[in-house]
């Protein structure tokens, strides 16, 4: 998926070989819009499904790498990550559309060698997938809103876990 336009979020998570950023790494917040502003809601659900795709991938490196309390934290993150993913597989389906399947492989920026590494590799992904959701926040059906905002929350939640600091009111749009 490659990043088009402005408002892209970047994390470090990419797809090897292809020079295009993953969701996660590069979600765009140009082009899902119509000319009425109405945004695309399968669109916005794939943009998101692929996010999480990059987040799963990414916390299985964090979690193999890290130890003790971060280590806890990213396979807590991992598996809150699989279960958003699968949601939104379904909310697809249901749909009528045909999810996004995950790459083989994702760039990224490191391998985390060290807890910091480890830890700033977890916030630049909760980052990437609050912005992701953010756009499903816009879409005309509540159910989803309802969804993308606590999915916003959860990451925003988790990512004060790795590091308790306050981030910005908007992680990745600034």
């Amino acid at each position: 998926m490659s990043a088009a336009g402005t408002g892209t979020v970047n994390t470090g998570v990419s797809t090897p070989g292809t020079g295009t950023a993953s969701a996660a790494s590069g979600v765009s917040t140009a082009g899902t819009a119509s000319s009425t502003g109405a945004v695309n809601t399968a669109q916005a659900l794939d943009k998101a499904l692929a996010a999480e795709h990059a987040a799963v991938y990414a916390y299985g490196v964090v979690a193999a790498r890290a130890k003790g309390r971060t280590k806890i934290l990213a396979t807590a993150a991992f598996d809150a990550h699989r279960a958003r993913r699968d949601d939104l597989r379904a909310m697809i389906t249901t749909r009528g559309g045909t999810p996004p399947e995950a790459e083989a492989a994702y760039t990224l920026p490191v391998i985390p060698a060290n807890e910091r590494e480890a830890t700033d590799l977890a916030t630049s992904v909760e980052d990437g997938i609050t912005a992701a959701y953010l756009e499903l926040t816009a879409v005309d059906d509540p159910v989803i809103r309802r969804q993308a905002a606590l999915a916003m929350q959860e990451s925003a939640t988790r990512r004060f876990s790795f590091r308790p600091e306050i981030p910005k009111a908007l992680p990745g749009l600034s």
